[in-house]
């Protein structure tokens, strides 16, 4: 009796075990199917080499939006660009197909090979002058253009600068404010603190108006020096941007070039120097 059913019961188990089939997770439970086939790989960092192989994005520079005043120097003069000058540089920006784009993505494009317009430009702004709020920000917003603001912040709240609910005006609508340091001492002169006062002082400052990080910088003049950099990328900027001198080999991200746009020039001159500037 016992021997028949133990008999009985190994036969049972040989049966089950022949029938057995190993489960698909996947097939069982489609949530952890459908996460793994929309998982997106990891992309890797492109190479010193392979950034300066790119297209440069061509940035423009704009200091003063208005007419030139009585009794200016002609330094003064070459960056003062007049309302219609602007106006008119933007239409020919749009009418020539450019859109603008913004510093992420211009990252994202040198860095991880990101997609941009056909026809991209960065529009970008210098020293907090209330004129590029009031007449830059409203000609740009005709054509659906968004700039970079590069905002040197001693100067917020002052006369003929921008106030701080502009400067969030700005970030709300879609702008860019970037850091410009804060009282425009040039950077290769930094030591010791200033790397704090002119660099970490401006971020908690412009966060606090925007409610974003401060991840873009212009250097003063233009002018940097290897010193800098190691100094920048500690305090989280991701760009730092130049004029139209050359890159730096090294280091392209934190040599990033710009064109400053004169007073002097026709928009068709303009035109053709942005093209020959950023043709390299």
């Amino acid at each position: 009796m016992k021997t028949t059913l133990i008999l009985a019961l190994t036969g049972v188990i040989v049966l089950a075990a022949c029938n057995y089939k190993p489960v698909d997770v996947k097939t069982a439970m489609p949530g952890i199917k459908q996460a793994a086939e929309n998982k997106v790989p990891e992309k890797s960092m492109a190479s010193v080499a392979a950034i300066l192989a790119k297209k440069e994005v061509p940035v423009l520079c704009y200091h003063h939006i208005r007419n030139v005043r009585a009794g200016e120097s002609e330094s003064m003069k070459s960056y003062s660009v007049s309302p219609e000058a602007f106006a008119a540089q933007m239409k020919a920006l749009h009418d020539s197909g450019y859109q603008s784009i913004l510093p992420d993505q211009l990252y994202n494009y040198l860095l991880y090979d990101g997609a941009l317009p056909a026809k991209p430009v960065m529009i970008s702004f210098d020293d907090t002058d209330e004129e590029q709020y009031r007449i830059g920000a409203a000609i740009m917003n005709q054509y659906d253009f968004k700039g970079v603001y590069f905002i040197m912040t001693i100067s917020m709240n002052r006369p003929r600068y921008m106030s701080k609910t502009e400067i969030k005006n700005l970030s709300d609508s879609g702008h860019v404010i970037a850091g410009h340091t804060w009282d425009h001492h040039m950077v290769t002169k930094y030591t010791g603190a200033d790397w704090d006062s002119q660099l970490v002082k401006p971020q908690v400052q412009l966060k606090a108006i925007t409610v974003k990080q401060v991840e873009y910088f212009a250097y003063p003049f233009g002018l940097w020096n290897a010193a800098a950099i190691p100094e920048l990328k500690s305090r989280g900027y991701k760009l730092a941007f130049i004029l139209s001198t050359k890159r730096d080999d090294t280091e392209p991200l934190y040599t990033i070039r710009r064109m400053i746009v004169p007073g002097t020039w026709s928009t068709a001159g303009m035109m053709k120097a942005m093209k020959t500037t950023f043709n390299k």
